[in-house]
């Protein structure tokens, strides 16, 4: 598998620009056309095969010996010479299609040396076009002995189209965070772990007798005791369900064992959060910090920050502050935070944290590609993914760790990994790293329609793979070119002052206006929002109203606002301000951001 692997590397790191392509193509007037498109596919030790079409009735085209004179006369001026000996260039045959001759040289020339020869080839009035005679491969189909089980990769319209992704993208040099049970070891997944981290505080959650540390192996999170957890709980096994996420978004693949994984040439970081009844959002606050590159005090920095959170958990309620602000956190250090919709059939704005503005939430869908009847659904669901019958790498011990193995689960907690395993692949393939939002852009536009049903929302459609690692190969992302600023600073605000108090987020280095939908995220601490009003300021001193004194006695404000804001430059200072017009009750910027 590693040189398949490498191949998609290759790909991804020769792709050019379309200015380099139409400089390649610019030839004098009457030559003949040259296709260098085959030069980005890089073939072992260099290029030695080409195609010629010479123009029909020419010399060329009739006369063995006028070819080769012809050939011959291009690979002496077009290559250096090596050791004083000149290029050799031979015909082979010729095409049965089309009449163009395949001709080999002598030796493996490298890129450079291969565009000077098609050049000087297609510099004769009498050539046609020229072409490498590229290799091709076939599109991967992994020899992992339960691939067959793994339907949401396969080709049907309910799958996420990852098999000719893979030719593009494997996903090598992304890491993604699982924040969930931690790990377990298993032959299907050890080589693609990165060192994580155990965040449980609580030793009753935690089982390991220790509060925070260095490792994140699952302890297990089974119950003995009925209603320990929650009024009327069940007793219940351990679930292994960190290890089971992880192997959808990069198990070992093509390894002629096991199962096949979404994003196997990236690497995970297992975040461990959830034990024994559950886990604290407190843990998993600091949690997303760390694994996006922030700081926690007390936890040493993770050498291999995150471009990719998977968070499949969830609680009831709206999404809170300590949720939000970490959220943004990694957002703002360029992460993107995929989240499980939840498993209740209700609307996705009453599951904590997939509610969250900043996140891509995730619905979970049957091979049939209608929605999963346990998924949430509603219009905060960004996409769908597969979720039901979910085969991947598990554990077999019924409460501590035992052996490894395979299982397949219901879930929402199934679909997001498969997203987050998506959003690997695109950043490998990217010429550049993508931004939060761009991803979820990209995500969406290139979305395939459920062939099922859908009652109630199930966002953009299903996640195509192939569809957005091709949309982000070539450069900007369809609908992509934003970018998230953040300001996470406390700026508290005075009771019953007109003037109120701002937060400025400075952006430089843009070009033209921003757009028409642009997203402003607000989150304000406060215990009588009826009193506040709320306004976006731009660099040009335009008020844009965001909340005028609605809401009542409802505390705070967590909410992304989409404005209009085509008439105003991108460049300057914007600001949001806070006015408090009615006494006693009192709060706080906590944070906010714009994304155009």
């Amino acid at each position: 598998m590693s040189g398949f692997a490498m191949r998609g590397s290759r790909v991804r790191l020769l792709c050019l620009s379309s200015a380099v392509l139409a400089s390649l193509y610019a030839l004098p007037a009457m030559a003949g056309r040259v296709d260098m498109s085959g030069l980005q596919a890089e073939e072992p030790g260099g290029y030695d095969r080409f195609i010629v079409k010479y123009r029909d009735g020419s010399a060329e085209s009739t006369n063995p010996t006028q070819l080769q004179r012809s050939l011959t006369n291009a690979a002496s001026t077009g290559v250096a010479q090596r050791g004083g000996r000149a290029l050799g260039l031979q015909k082979l045959r010729r095409l049965a299609a089309g009449g163009a001759d395949v001709v080999r040289a002598d030796r493996k020339l490298d890129r450079v040396e291969a565009e000077s020869l098609m050049r000087q080839l297609a510099a004769d009035p009498n050539v046609d076009y020229v072409e490498v005679d590229q290799r091709m491969y076939a599109v991967l189909t992994p020899n992992d002995t339960r691939f067959s089980e793994q339907w949401g990769f396969g080709t049907t319209s309910s799958g996420i189209n990852v098999q000719p992704a893979w030719d593009k993208s494997t996903g090598a040099g992304v890491v993604v965070a699982v924040i969930d049970t931690g790990i377990t070891d298993h032959a299907d997944l050890n080589a693609n772990l990165l060192p994580g981290y155990d965040f449980i505080s609580d030793t009753f959650v935690s089982r390991d007798g220790d509060g925070r540390d260095s490792n994140p192996n699952d302890e297990g999170d089974w119950n003995p005791v009925a209603g320990e957890c929650y009024l009327n709980s069940p007793v219940a096994n351990s679930s292994w369900h960190g290890t089971h996420v992880a192997g959808t978004v990069a198990a070992v693949t093509n390894n002629a064992s096991g199962v096949a994984g979404t994003a196997f040439g990236a690497k995970v970081v297992p975040v461990r959060v959830l034990g024994r009844c559950g886990g604290l959002t407190s843990d998993i606050a600091d949690a997303i910090t760390w694994a996006s590159g922030g700081t926690v005090s007390g936890v040493p920095a993770n050498a291999n920050p995150a471009e990719v959170i998977n968070l499949s958990l969830g609680g009831g309620g709206t999404c809170s502050t300590t949720y939000q602000n970490a959220i943004n956190g990694a957002v703002g250090r360029g992460t993107t935070v995929v989240v499980a919709a939840g498993n209740s059939n209700v609307n996705v704005s009453n599951a904590v944290p997939a509610n969250c503005p900043n996140v891509i939430a995730v619905a979970a869908i049957t091979s049939a590609g209608s929605r999963a009847s346990f998924s949430n659904y509603g219009t905060g669901i960004d996409i769908s993914a597969p979720g039901q019958s979910i085969l991947s790498t598990l554990n077999s011990g019924t409460t501590t760790p035992g052996s490894a193995s395979y299982a397949s689960y219901h879930g929402t907690s199934m679909a997001a990994p498969h997203v987050a395993g998506v959003v690997a692949l695109m950043q490998a393939a990217a010429p550049s790293p993508l931004t939060p939002a761009q991803v979820e852009s990209t995500l969406k536009s290139t979305a395939r329609p459920l062939p099922g049903t859908c009652s109630g929302g199930c966002g953009a459609g299903i996640a195509n793979a192939d569809g957005a690692v091709t949309a982000v190969q070539g450069g900007t992302p369809p609908g992509g070119g934003t970018t998230t600023y953040t300001n996470g600073t406390d700026v508290n605000i005075p009771d019953n002052n007109s003037t109120g108090v701002t937060s400025t987020i400075a952006v430089s280095g843009r070009t033209g206006n921003a757009p028409s939908n642009a997203q402003v995220a607000v989150n304000i601490v406060h215990t009588y929002i009826g009193n506040l009003i709320v306004d976006l300021i731009a660099p040009d001193g335009s008020v844009y109203v965001l909340h005028n004194r609605t809401g009542g006695s409802a505390d705070n404000i967590n909410q992304t606002y989409t404005v209009n804001l085509s008439s105003e430059a991108l460049n300057g200072s914007w600001r949001l301000r806070a006015r408090d017009r009615a006494r006693k009750d009192t709060g706080y910027i906590n944070s906010w951001s714009v994304t155009f």
